[in-house]
């Protein structure tokens, strides 16, 4: 029987915590190889950490599990047609299509999101429209065969979620046990709804400028896919 493959697909400008929370889970599967790799292999800068000696995303035969990692890098990735064009080929034989953050524009742009609930950052779920995904306010959201996390620390619970998939729920509960996964944070304020207004305001009028970016960047995404 074939190890099972999954496959975490960077680029630049990806947010670490998107991608090294859900691999630090993921990585302890069972019977599984865990890819991390990027468009020719190279390295790749994301916040002051630089990933180094990956894969070449146009190398890997195939995977069982595509995941798609968020960041600012993810308005510029859904527009380069190179990458793209690897997301696609892998994504269309995976046995599941998943991604964290905004990494669900990602799929989105590859044409995998018509038609399914997709959770994202909460600040870029109106950008999830354009590709005809259905938004998900949801921390974890599965479809089918693909799974989405919310804003980057989502990203471990998306792996625990994955995890109990792929290897059962007892092992994925042993696994949250060894890594003393149990939340507790100091404030109440990881979403909006939670959030005090003033706070909230803040971090609305910071991320705008991103926002307007990314929404120009999804229609033109949008535009390039095949119609439905």
């Amino acid at each position: 029987m074939s190890r099972l493959q999954i496959v975490f697909a960077l680029y630049p400008g990806v947010t670490h915590l998107d991608f090294t929370g859900p691999h630090q889970v993921l990585v302890r599967t069972p019977d599984a190889d865990v890819i991390v790799a990027s468009l020719g292999g190279q390295d790749i800068e994301a916040e002051g950490l630089t990933f180094t000696k990956l894969a070449d995303l146009a190398e890997i035969e195939r995977c069982d599990v595509l995941c798609i990692p968020g960041g600012f890098g993810t308005t510029a990735a859904m527009l380069d047609e190179a990458f793209m064009a690897q997301i696609r080929r892998l994504g269309a034989t995976a046995r599941y299509l998943t991604s964290v953050c905004t990494g669900s524009l990602i799929l989105g742009a590859a044409g995998f999101l018509r038609g399914k609930r997709a959770a994202c950052h909460w600040a870029a779920r109106p950008l999830l429209a354009p590709f005809g995904a259905i938004v998900s306010e949801a921390r974890v959201e599965r479809d089918g065969n693909v799974i989405t996390g919310g804003g980057v620390t989502a990203g471990i619970d998306f792996g625990f979620v994955l995890l109990e998939e792929l290897a059962g729920r007892d092992f994925a509960e042993a696994s949250q046990l060894g890594l003393e996964y149990a939340p507790a944070p100091p404030f109440n304020s990881g979403r909006p709804e939670l959030a005090r207004p003033e706070i909230l305001e803040q971090v609305v009028a910071r991320m705008s400028a991103f926002t307007d970016q990314r929404l120009d960047a999804a229609h033109e995404a949008a535009g390039r896919l095949e119609p439905a």
